[in-house]
């Protein structure tokens, strides 16, 4: 029979629900025929389809490897496999430009409902359903497959939690708590709805030119196959493959207080097209991630702000009018008025608000006392770093429940505008483009302000918060 799970459904969707900061459950996921999906596994199942990769310098810069600074190439798995062992087969291949002892390659925010959309059965090897949301499979889920060295720049998701399985391979995470976020440099160049980047390369930090970084708490942790990693609302944080091949699955989670981030999002994409477009667009300057096909127009970008707006104002409105309403269901039901914005595909316009009905409410459960967080060989606490470790090397202090495991040996959903991954190809063998952000030079201290100087301040989170709550608190006539 199947294994019995330590947390039955109800009591691991009340701790991803609930607790604020991040967390390991192991033994959860154990009997997932996902925990097959190793590269092998997925070459057969995708037989020969090609999917993007990015590709990056393996050298530790003093700034972060942003998406714009990448190559990117199509290919099967397959030929990833071969470029990966170093086979000679790959001297003619899509990997014959990037030598792989100084490149690394990331297939990374592949949503498995489009690589996967002709075998739609292989959603119900993903069970979110053990963590109590019904209905989520792996169609609702974002697949990565990388080599030693890929990684994510340092950054925030605006909207929702983040569960994520380790499938196959190692990834070390650097987590930061959201009240480090001052500490962090946020910007938004580049450009991605709903991802707030960091200027400092938290792996290899420019103490000289970001010196409040030390400020910062790292929880860092290796994670390990089986083992499903909780990164609450709000978490910065950087991932790197440290194995041969890696390959992970993550669900975003839906939360209450999205509705009030997706008004910030529309109020941040409103002025950074503005600004950066009114631009020379000679000045070569890679703003817009690959992840966006394009900057909107204005126009466009102030229908999404009213939009987002109203879909605010409709869901405040669903709650007060089920709060009011006589019920004897529970705290469930009650918060099950709240709205949630579906995962959306590319190409749509955006939902109006639903009615929340698998999810606990955020809010809710932010303002409450949580019962005694249920720690223990199932539960792990990602520990913050020791104080004495002075870099976030792999000597970092690190919580690690492998021994724990069965032996059976992960951006973003629903971007408000419903972007797709831009199809970028490297027609030719030159290196990436300068890892250097635009304005990381040594001399940019003493030159004039720059748009991106301007917008790392109109564009700060604290600024952008106060704003929507602004529009928010305008009278509505």
């Amino acid at each position: 029979g199947e294994d019995v799970k330590p947390f039955t459904p109800e009591k691991a969707r009340e701790i991803v629900m609930s607790l604020q900061q991040p967390a390991i459950f192991c033994n959860m996921a154990g009997d997932w025929p996902a925990l097959q999906w190793n590269v092998k596994y997925l070459s057969a199942m995708l037989d020969g389809k090609t999917i993007q990769f990015r590709i990056g310098l393996k050298t530790r810069d003093l700034a972060p490897q942003f998406e714009t600074s990448c190559s990117y190439v199509k290919a099967t798995l397959e030929e990833f496999l071969a470029w990966n062992s170093g086979q000679p087969s790959c001297l003619s291949g899509p990997f014959s430009c990037f030598e792989h002892s100084k490149y690394w390659a990331y297939a990374d925010y592949k949503y498995i409902a489009r690589i996967f959309e002709d075998k739609a059965e292989v959603f119900q090897d993903v069970r979110w359903s053990d963590f109590g949301f019904p209905g989520r499979s792996g169609k609702e889920s974002t697949l990565w497959i990388g080599s030693e060295g890929a990684n994510t720049p340092c950054h925030l998701d605006s909207y929702g939690c983040n569960l994520v399985l380790q499938v196959q391979g190692r990834k070390r995470w650097y987590l930061f708590p959201p009240g480090d976020t001052s500490f962090l440099y946020p910007t938004r160049i580049p450009y991605e709805e709903s991802s707030v980047f960091s200027k400092v390369n938290v792996a290899n930090p420019d103490l000289k030119r970001f010196p409040e970084f030390k400020n910062t708490t790292a929880h860092v942790v290796t994670l390990s196959p089986g083992q499903v990693l909780l990164v609450p609302w709000h978490w910065w944080h950087y991932v790197e493959s440290i194995d041969p091949i890696t390959v992970s699955i993550n669900s975003w989670i839906e939360l209450d207080a999205d509705h009030e981030a997706r008004v910030e999002e529309a109020v941040t994409r409103t002025l950074v097209c503005a600004l950066k477009s009114a631009e020379n667009p000679n000045d070569g300057d890679l703003w817009l991630n690959p992840t966006e096909v394009e900057a909107t127009s204005h126009e466009i970008n102030l229908q999404y702000l009213n939009k987002a707006v109203s879909a605010y104002f409709k869901c405040q409105t669903a709650s007060v009018s089920e709060q009011a309403r006589p019920s004897s269901r529970g705290a469930e039901q009650v918060t099950s008025a709240l709205c949630k914005r579906r995962k959306r595909q590319a190409g749509c316009e955006p939902e109006d608000c639903k009615l929340l009905t698998h999810e606990f409410s955020f809010a809710t459960c932010k303002g409450e006392k949580f019962q005694k967080t249920p720690f223990g060989p199932h539960l792990i606490e990602v520990l913050p770093q020791s104080q004495e470790t002075s870099s976030l090397g792999a000597g970092a202090v690190e919580s690690d429940c492998r021994d724990l495991l069965h032996e059976n040996e992960g951006g973003h959903f629903g971007k408000l505008h419903c972007t797709r991954k831009q199809s970028v190809m490297s027609n030719d063998c030159k290196t990436p483009a300068n890892q250097m952000d635009a304005d990381s030079s040594p001399s940019a201290s003493q030159t004039a302000l720059s748009t991106n100087d301007l917008l790392d301040c109109l564009l700060n989170p604290h600024v952008i918060r106060l704003v929507a709550q602004l529009l928010l608190e305008r009278p509505r006539v």
